[in-house]
Order: structure tokens, then C-alpha cells, then sequence
């Protein structure tokens, strides 16, 4: 019985050992932050490699966690994401005064959403959800001689909590619209009820609320553009990531027989979503800010893919998340080097930006072009396969619609690749010292964009799995 705890649980069993070294060390004499990061660093890779191996079937305390390879592969996905982080934001890092804190916060985070992509039934979805997001809004605000960084903070706080209301009133109608909570059984007692549909569309609410789907997205651009680059990199890739899974595995299993409504409901969203994200990136001038409204088409895009309700979208959002973690961690990467070490957050800043930092722009416009999705980057292959779940359908209008909007980004994206290599700066920024972390996560991440769209193989163990 034990054995099957530790094995089944080897994720958050590892998180948790991991957390708690980092409290010890912060009560005892404590540590440099160089070698402390370094630390964390071989920490969270060894976290990585460990998920790897023994992957196996079960559940734990009668349903309300279960784990199978599948799952823990979403999960090392995570775990590649964070220690990404701790690579190419390393620079803010060991600037940091409370580095401890600040990955115990994080791994904090990580713990939740682990267990919300375990989780059995609502309570433990409810209760997993919670503790990811509480610690995300402190860290928001670690920045702590900044305002706009305790103004995000409250942002997050207060939209978090609006839709944990949300999540908690539609949790309490159907458990009394069905009598069960456990996703095992949920799906026997829906018969489309009035009362079943209202509570399935506050659940919608709740996730769209944390996937940033429009109408439900006026937080995020307020708060990544407030929050220390390093918590922005963790809400846009690994928060996002997380919320995808879970949102496409209770889509498929648990609300199945609501296929016609959400299908619907996921339609009207993903054009709106993709729309309104791709007009406001269009007029963004601070980098983070622009970031936040690409990130929000690109929760457009999944979208499509999960509307096909088959293997093929399953595998497709897994697979995109993958290359969307590469993609979207090497351009935070970037702002983050030019940012810690020049202030500089404007696209206009980054006119000439190859002239003095050749490897920074050429990272950068892996990442965009990848994000617009331009072979033969991954983006490419990830976008094509979304596109092509999503058109399982039938509904090819939805497609059409899904390609242009691909178009509409491909302006906003090259406009900033055009000011990195084309533009002319009087005043360029000047030449950014790199050190080795931040270097390394910043080739990662660009072999990842790379290699993992040219790797066939990638595809076909995720399909396997599933």
C-alpha cells in the first residue's frame, strides 16, 4: 500500500520534499542566491528526469486522485516549464531577496495544479485549484518596491476569488442537480437538465476565468504586465498548461453528454477569443503586455483543437502545450534578460537589438515565429495539428476563420521581429551580459522550437500514451 502511494503520488511526493527543503534551508543559515539557485536548478532537473520512470494506473483515496503515464507525462510538462523558468529568468532571480520564498511559492503552485490535474472529484478539483492560485498572487506581487506590481496582485486576487465563487455555485448545483461530485459518475446522472446546464455553465466560467477566454480575460494583460517577469512566465505557460489539461480531460469524460452545448459554447468563444486577442496585440508597445494578448489568442487556438472531442484533439492540445512552453518561455526569456539588466519593457526599445545582441534576437524571433505558427518552427506543426483536429467537425467555417486569424497574427508578430532586425535605434540597447543559466535555458528553448516540431516521434509517444 505504501509503495503504491509513493509511486502513484512520485510527483507531488517529490514537489513537497523539494518544498520543504527550501523552508529548512531558509530557517538554518541560509545560502548565496547563486549557489541556492544553482541548487534549485539541479533540484527541479533531477525533478524532470524523475518523471520519466515509474509511470503507472491507479487512484488513491477512493477516486479522488488517480494518475496514469498520460497524465504524467501533462505533469513532467510542468516540471520542464519550471525549470525552464529557473533558467532564462535567472538574472531577476539572483537579484532576488527572498529567492527561498519565492520558489517555495511557485512550487506551491506546481503542487496544486498537479492535483488539479489528478483530481477525482470537484472537492479535491475545487481545493487543488485554490492552492495554485493563492500562491501565484503573491507572487505577483514580489516585486515590492514597485506599485504596479502589488496593483497586480489585487487584480489577480479579486479575479481569482470572483471565480471561485463562480466555480463554488456551480459545484453546489450539481451536486444537487445529481447527487455526486466524483467524476467517475457525474457523467451517468447528466441528462440535460435546466438546472444541469445552468451549473455546467458556471463550471465553463470558472475555467474560462483561468485559461483568460474572452469575455473573462480583462485581467490578464494588468496583471502580467505588473508581475515580476519570472511570475508572469509561470501564469502565461505552466498556469495555463495545467488549467488546458484538466479543462480538455472534464470536457471529454465528465460533461460528454453536454457534447452539443459545449461544442457550441467553445465555437463562439474560441472566434471571440482569437479576435479580440489578436486586435489588442496589434496596438500593445509594452512587451509583457503584448505577450499577455498573444498568449490569449493562442487559448484561442486550443480551443480549436478541443472542440474535435476525439483522441486527435486530446493529443494535439497536449502536444501544443509542449511546444507553446518552449516557445512562450524563450521570448519571456529575452524580455526578461533585456529587462533585468536596462529597465527597457517597450517593443520600441528593441529597434537594432540584433546589431548588439545577435543571440537575443535571433532567441526572440524563434519564439515569435513559432507562436505565429511559421515553418518550420514547432508552432507550425502545432497550430496545423489543432486546426486539424478541429476540423473533424465539419465545421470548416470555424477553420477558415481559425486560419485567418493565423494571418492577422503573423503582422503583429514580424512587426516586432521587423524592429529587431531591420529598424534603426539611436539609442540601442546595449550589449547584455548572459550568464550561463540564462544562456542554457535560452538554447533549450530554442532547440525545443526547433526539434520537437522536426521529431515526429514526440507526436506519436504522446498518441501512444493516450
Amino acid at each position: 500500500m505504501l509503495n503504491d502511494f509513493l509511486i502513484l503520488m512520485k510527483s507531488e511526493m517529490i514537489i513537497t520534499v523539494i518544498i520543504f527543503l527550501l523552508l529548512f534551508l531558509k530557517i538554518g543559515k541560509g545560502m548565496n542566491n547563486g549557489s541556492l539557485l544553482s541548487l534549485i536548478q539541479v533540484l527541479l532537473l533531477l525533478n524532470f528526469i524523475a518523471g520519466f520512470f515509474c509511470n503507472k494506473t491507479g487512484t488513491l483515496f477512493g477516486d479522488m486522485f488517480s494518475t496514469t503515464p498520460l497524465i504524467a507525462f501533462q505533469k513532467n510538462i510542468l516540471n520542464l516549464g519550471v525549470y525552464l523558468i529557473s533558467l532564462v529568468c535567472a538574472g531577476w532571480l539572483r537579484k532576488s531577496e527572498h529567492l527561498p520564498e519565492f520558489f517555495i511559492l511557485m512550487l506551491s503552485a506546481l503542487l496544486g495544479l498537479f492535483l488539479l490535474i489528478s483530481s477525482g472529484n470537484l472537492l479535491i478539483f475545487f481545493l487543488a485549484l485554490e492552492l495554485s492560485t493563492i500562491p501565484i498572487a503573491a507572487m505577483a506581487n514580489f516585486d515590492l518596491s514597485k506599485k504596479v506590481s502589488s496593483e497586480a496582485a489585487m487584480k489577480m486576487i479579486l479575479s481569482s476569488a470572483f471565480s471561485s465563487g463562480i466555480l463554488l455555485f456551480g459545484i453546489s448545483l450539481i451536486y444537487g442537480a445529481t447527487g455526486t461530485i466524483s467524476f467517475g459518475d457525474l457523467s451517468q446522472h447528466l441528462d440535460g437538465s435546466p438546472l444541469q446546464i445552468l451549473a455546467f455553465v458556471f463550471l465553463f466560467t470558472a475555467f474560462a476565468f483561468k485559461l483568460s477566454i474572452v469575455p473573462f480575460h480583462l485581467w490578464t494583460a494588468d496583471v502580467y504586465e505588473g508581475s515580476p517577469i519570472a511570475a508572469t512566465a509561470f501564469l502565461s505557460v505552466i498556469s495555463k498548461g495545467a488549467i488546458a489539461f484538466i479543462f480538455i480531460s472534464a470536457l471529454y469524460k465528465v460533461f460528454q453528454p453536454m457534447e452539443d452545448l459545449w461544442y457550441k459554447m467553445i465555437v463562439v468563444l474560441a472566434i471571440a477569443t482569437m479576435v479580440i486577442g489578436n486586435l489588442f496585440a496589434l496596438r500593445q508597445q509594452n512587451i509583457k503586455r503584448f505577450l499577455a494578448f498573444s498568449s490569449i489568442a493562442q487559448v484561442g487556438f486550443i480551443l480549436v483543437g478541443i472542440s474535435s472531442n476525439d483522441v486527435n484533439g486530446l493529443s494535439s492540445v497536449i502536444y501544443f502545450v509542449l511546444i507553446y512552453t518552449f516557445s512562450n518561455l524563450a521570448a519571456f526569456g529575452v524580455a526578461s534578460a533585456i529587462t533585468d539588466q536596462t529597465g527597457k519593457e517597450n517593443i520600441d526599445d528593441y529597434k537594432g537589438l540584433y546589431k548588439t545582441n545577435p543571440f537575443l534576437g535571433w532567441i526572440m524571433a524563434l519564439a515569435l515565429f513559432s507562436l505565429a505558427g511559421i515553418p518550420p518552427t514547432a508552432g507550425f506543426f502545432g497550430k496545423l495539428f489543432l486546426l486539424t483536429a478541429g476540423a473533424n467537425q465539419g465545421n470548416y467555417w470555424f477553420i477558415i476563420i481559425a486560419g485567418l486569424n493565423m494571418v492577422i497574427s503573423l503582422y503583429y508578430y514580424l512587426r516586432v521581429i521587423r524592429a529587431i532586425f531591420m529598424d534603426k535605434n539611436e539609442n540601442p540597447i546595449e550589449k547584455i551580459k548572459l550568464n550561463v543559466s540564462v544562456k542554457l535555458g535560452m538554447i533549450i528553448c530554442g532547440a525545443g522550437i526547433v526539434l520537437v516540431g522536426l521529431l515526429s516521434w514526440i507526436y506519436d509517444y504522446i498518441l501512444s500514451l493516450i
